[in-house]
């Protein structure tokens, strides 16, 4: 029994810890704070993202237990999970470039990492090459003494352009450029690090997570210092990822190997049947035969090129209105990798603050259209699309 009043009983309740079990999931440890017996200790806890446990911006059990399994699905050597996608790409470039660094990226990225790059470039001064990505002898001539970071897609969005890493990150080796690799469209499909990158970058919002319920985002580091630099900066930006977010997150990853599997031979199934439509110009697909980076693909994602897809309808931006707004069983909505298919068009939706030269550059057209495929059945799918076609024709 407390021998305290009730008023402070109510402040000071008992924590129950486990003795004698261990709880076989992994639990939501939802407090922000930790205690100490020590001073010392307390001081030490503020030194890394290995130590103990204060408070949650700096740690959390739940969260860490995220970051470790992301680190081993990456085979890095530590992970920093954070509240949303962008936040781990924020994270990365914020603490690794300074005003006139230079950073060489791939033409065709994520319309929130293209913005980001050009706002460093515009208001910190930081220095961009962009370059098509096809080969990596164009990383070799991009090179300058004041290069930091070489920015890459696996499978770039929403074009599916697929990056030869193991190349693209020998051309910088030996130097003091990191090669970081959003690898968002392609969990288990690919291991950059495995390849030589140096840091791996996640959207969990995405396949991660998978069920269309969390926001959330992870940096995966193959160096350790390079990990503590990035957590010292990012700890500080108040990116950090939310308990329960994170547990979502670890919920995601116990399916992710059947729902990518799934979505990656429904998306080939589809788009084969696409690229047989008489109202569509061109799909863009790694596992057709026909794609540019298709004998790559096989290479680098052997198991599947992933759910996402995209195409090109002959009537340009219209048809793509039209064909959005016809499906039925698709939903019109922003996203990927989640259980149900999803349709946008890139052009005015996430590819929205690039002009029309530099849509171009990137290999996006007026009429293209982003598809990421759930688990629906492909034959009631394809009855979906095949219908929006003929509207959009």
């Amino acid at each position: 029994m407390s021998r305290h009043d009730p008023q402070t009983s109510a402040v000071h309740p008992p924590v129950a810890v486990p003795a004698g079990s261990r709880p076989l999931g992994v639990p939501i440890y939802q407090g922000h704070l930790f205690a100490f017996d020590a001073a010392d200790d307390l001081a030490a806890a503020f030194g890394g993202p290995d130590r103990s446990f204060m408070y949650a911006r700096m740690g959390n059990p739940t969260v860490r237990s995220f970051e470790q399994a992301m680190a081993e699905l990456e085979g890095g050597a530590g992970a920093y999970a954070t509240a949303s996608g962008m936040g781990a790409v924020n994270a990365v470039l914020m603490a690794l470039l300074r005003s006139g660094d230079h950073v060489i990226a791939q033409s065709s990225l994520y319309g929130g990492t293209y913005a980001l790059l050009h706002d460093l470039a515009d208001r910190w001064g930081v220095e961009l090459t962009h370059i098509p990505g096809d080969d990596p002898g164009e990383v070799r001539a991009a090179l300058r003494p004041n290069t930091r970071l070489l920015y890459l897609e696996t499978v770039a969005n929403p074009t599916t352009h697929v990056t030869d890493i193991p190349a693209f990150a020998a051309a910088v080796r030996g130097t003091d450029v990191l090669t970081v690799v959003d690898n968002t469209f392609a969990p288990l499909l690919c291991r950059p690090i495995d390849h030589g990158a140096d840091i791996v970058l996640h959207s969990t919002t995405k396949y991660i997570g998978g069920h269309g319920d969390i926001l959330g985002g992870v940096a995966v580091f193959a160096d350790s210092a390079v990990h503590h630099r990035v957590w010292d900066h990012a700890v500080e930006l108040g990116s950090s990822a939310d308990p329960f977010a994170a547990w979502l997150g670890v919920r995601g990853l116990a399916t992710l190997p059947m729902r990518i599997a799934r979505q990656s031979a429904s998306a080939l199934d589809l788009a084969r049947r696409l690229a047989a439509h008489p109202s569509v110009d061109r799909v863009h697909y790694p596992g057709l035969i026909d794609h540019p980076q298709h004998d790559l693909a096989g290479r680098l994602l052997p198991d599947g090129s992933g759910g996402v897809l995209s195409f090109e309808l002959a009537g340009g931006r219209e048809a793509g209105r039209v064909f959005s707004e016809a499906v039925r069983l698709v939903t019109l909505g922003p996203s990927l990798g989640d259980i149900a298919t999803l349709v946008m068009h890139p052009a005015s939706t996430s590819h929205r603050q690039m002009d029309a030269a530099s849509l171009a550059d990137a290999g996006i057209g007026e009429g293209t259209v982003r598809l990421s495929v759930g688990l629906e059945h492909p034959d009631d799918l394809w009855a979906d699309i095949e219908q929006a076609l003929a509207k959009a024709s």
